[in-house]
C-alpha cells in the first residue's frame, strides 16, 4: 500500500506556512466509543499528570459541573486540580453564542474562570468567521521527561452534558435540553480516539498554531470585548512551555491530521487562506473507494458533499455507501426544525438518485426503542482508511468552522477473508476493519467479541446484514410489534419531505445560517475546497 495513494501529500495539503507534519508514523490509535468510556480514560490520564507536565485542550463547550464518572470528578474540578498539582494546564473554548439561543456562553465561561483561579489559563476564543464557531475536541497530555507516556485524545465528544452514555444508551444523567423526541435523558452515539507516539505532537503543533496566533481572541465581536476588558478577563495568552520533541513510535499506525479554518480577516497566521485538508481528505479517500463506504454523522448535510458520494456510486457499480444518522434533528420549532431537515433530505434524495439500491441509511434506537442521537463523526473506506473526528459530512464543518480529525492507515493486514475486498491491493487493515465491526456489532446486537462476524466481514454480506436486520426491525414495527422485539437497533431512516411552501424559506435559511461556505472567493467560483 502507497500511503500518498490514500493520504493527502504536502502539495495536495496546500498550506505550506503551518507547522503540521503531512503525515507520520509509528502510532497508536485506538478507538474511544462513547462518553463514558472517553470520560473514564481522560480521569485517569490527567490524574496521572505531575508538576511540570502539560494538559492543553480545545473544545466547542465545557460544562463544569458534567462528572466524569458517576461519582466525579466534574470537568472543572479535574482540570483545576491539575493545575494546582502545578501541571501546566492550557486551554481554548469557543466564546459561543449566548446561552438563550440554546448555546452555551455561560458554561464556557464558567470553566474558564474555574480553572484559571486554580492556576490554569483557559481562554474564550472567537477568532472564527462571522456566524462560525470553533468545534475543535481536543486534549493533549505531554510529559516532558517521559514523553513514552504522552497520550492525546480527538474527536467529536465535547467536555459537556449529555456526553457520558455507553453502549446500553440509557443517556447521561446531566442531559442537555433537546428534541423532546429524544426524551428527559437523551441517549447519545459519539467517539473520541485515544492516540499515542509521533502523532501527539502534531496535534500539539495544532493547539499550539491556535494558542499563539496574533489575531485579538475577540476580533470578530467588539461588543464581546468591551465586555471582557470591563470583567477583567485574560484577553492575552501567556507563552507557551517549549514544545517537547515528539513521543517516540509505539504502534503499527500512520496518522494525518486533518483540520478545518475558514477565511477570514484578519488571517490566521498558520493557514492565511484558510485550510480546508478535512474537505480534501475525504475528497481523495472516497475517489478510491470501490466496494464499501460507511458513515456515521450528525448531520449528513449539503450537496457539495453528497455529489463526492453520488460521483463515486456513479463511477463504481460495485460500491455501497452505508450511512447512520440522528432519526430526528437535535432542535424543534417550526423556524429551526425546518432548515435542519431540508438539508438532509436535499443531500440524501442527490445519492439516492445515484445509486437507488446501494445507499443504505439508517438511524439508531436503544433497545428500550427510543431514538439514540447520532453525533459521531466517523469514515471508513473500503475497511482501510478510517477517520473520527469533529467535523460532520456539512459545508460548514468542510469550510467554515474550526474541526479536527485523525485519518488512519494501519501497518498491519487483516487476515481475514476477503483480504483485499476492493481488489486494488491495498488489502484489509485491521484499524478500519475493526472499528467498523465494533459499531455494527453494536448496532445489530451482535457479540461484542465478534464471535458471528462472519457475514459482516465481505462487503455484500455485510450490506446484506445491515438491511436484513434494520429491515426486519422495521417490519415488527409496521405490524404491531407482535412476538418478542427482533435484535438489532438500526432502522431504515425515512427523511420527512418538507412542503413546497416551507421549502421556499427554509432551503435559503439552511444554506445562508446553517450551513454557510467559508471558502476564499476563488475557490466558491472553481467549486473546489
Amino acid at each position: 500500500m502507497a500511503i500518498e495513494d490514500w493520504f493527502l501529500t504536502a502539495e495536495e495539503r496546500a498550506n505550506p506556512v503551518s507547522g503540521l507534519p503531512v503525515w507520520t508514523t509509528g502510532n497508536l490509535a485506538e478507538p474511544l466509543i462513547h462518553g463514558a468510556a472517553y470520560f473514564d480514560r481522560l480521569v485517569s490520564a490527567v490524574e496521572a499528570l505531575g508538576a511540570g507536565d502539560h494538559l492543553f485542550f480545545t473544545d466547542w463547550r465545557g460544562d463544569p459541573d458534567e462528572r466524569m464518572r458517576p461519582d466525579g470528578p466534574t470537568v472543572a474540578q479535574l482540570f483545576a486540580q491539575a493545575a494546582q498539582r502545578g501541571v501546566v494546564v492550557k486551554g481554548l473554548l469557543w466564546r459561543s453564542h449566548l446561552d438563550a439561543l440554546s448555546y452555551s456562553e455561560a458554561e464556557n465561561r464558567d470553566l474558564s474562570e474555574t480553572v484559571n483561579a486554580a492556576g490554569g489559563e483557559v481562554l474564550l476564543d472567537q477568532r472564527v468567521r462571522r456566524g462560525g464557531s470553533h468545534h475543535q475536541k481536543l486534549v493533549v497530555l505531554r510529559h516532558p521527561d517521559a514523553p513514552e507516556r504522552d497520550v492525546a485524545f480527538a474527536g467529536g465528544i465535547d467536555l459537556c452534558h449529555s456526553r457520558r452514555d455507553d453502549a446500553d444508551h440509557h443517556g447521561d444523567p446531566q442531559p442537555l435540553a433537546m428534541s423532546p423526541r429524544y426524551g428527559p435523558h437523551p441517549p447519545w452515539h459519539d467517539v473520541q480516539l485515544a492516540v499515542r507516539g509521533p502523532a501527539v505532537g502534531a496535534l500539539d503543533t495544532t493547539f499550539r498554531e491556535r494558542w499563539t496566533d496574533p489575531m485579538p481572541l475577540d476580533s470578530e465581536n467588539p461588543l464581546a470585548y468591551l465586555r471582557d476588558r470591563l470583567r477583567g478577563s485574560d484577553l492575552r495568552p501567556d507563552p507557551l512551555p517549549t514544545q517537547p520533541a515528539d513521543p517516540p513510535p509505539c504502534g503499527p499506525h500512520h496518522i494525518q491530521v486533518l483540520r478545518t479554518y475558514p477565511a477570514v480577516r484578519p488571517r490566521y497566521a498558520f493557514a492565511p487562506d484558510g485550510e480546508r485538508t478535512v474537505a480534501r481528505g475525504y475528497t481523495k479517500a472516497v475517489r478510491r473507494a470501490r466496494r464499501l463506504i460507511y458513515l456515521e454523522d450528525q448531520y449528513l448535510w449539503s450537496t457539495e458533499v453528497a455529489e463526492l458520494f453520488a460521483e463515486a456510486l456513479r463511477a463504481n457499480p460495485d460500491l455501497h455507501l452505508v450511512a447512520v444518522v440522528p432519526r430526528y434533528p437535535d432542535v424543534d420549532g417550526a423556524l429551526a426544525l425546518p432548515p435542519n431537515m431540508v438539508g438532509r433530505e436535499q443531500a440524501l434524495s442527490l445519492c439516492e438518485r445515484a445509486a437507488p439500491d446501494r445507499v443504505h441509511v439508517f438511524d439508531v434506537e436503544n433497545r428500550a426503542g427510543e431514538p439514540v442521537y447520532v453525533h459521531a463523526k466517523v469514515c471508513v473506506v473500503d475497511d482501510v482508511w478510517a477517520s473520527v473526528g469533529s467535523d460532520n459530512f456539512n459545508r460548514r464543518s468542510w469550510t467554515h468552522d474550526s474541526e479536527l480529525s485523525c485519518a488512519v492507515l494501519d501497518d498491519t493486514r487483516d487476515p481475514r477473508t476477503p483480504a483485499d475486498p476492493a481488489g486494488q491491493g491495498d488489502g484489509a487493515r485491521v484499524f478500519a476493519r475493526d472499528l467498523r465491526l465494533r459499531l455494527w456489532r453494536e448496532h445489530l446486537d451482535r457479540d461484542p467479541e465478534g464471535a458471528d462476524d462472519a457475514d459482516l466481514l465481505d462487503p455484500a454480506g455485510a450490506v446484506a446484514a445491515i438491511t436484513s436486520t434494520a429491515d426486519a426491525l422495521q417490519r415488527w414495527y409496521d405490524t404491531g410489534r407482535p412476538g418478542p422485539r427482533p435484535p438489532g437497533r438500526l432502522r431504515p431512516h425515512r427523511p420527512e419531505r418538507l412542503p413546497w411552501y416551507t421549502r421556499l424559506w427554509a432551503l435559503p435559511a439552511y444554506r445562508l445560517v446553517y450551513d454557510p461556505d467559508g471558502r476564499p472567493l476563488h475557490a466558491r467560483r472553481k467549486g473546489t475546497w
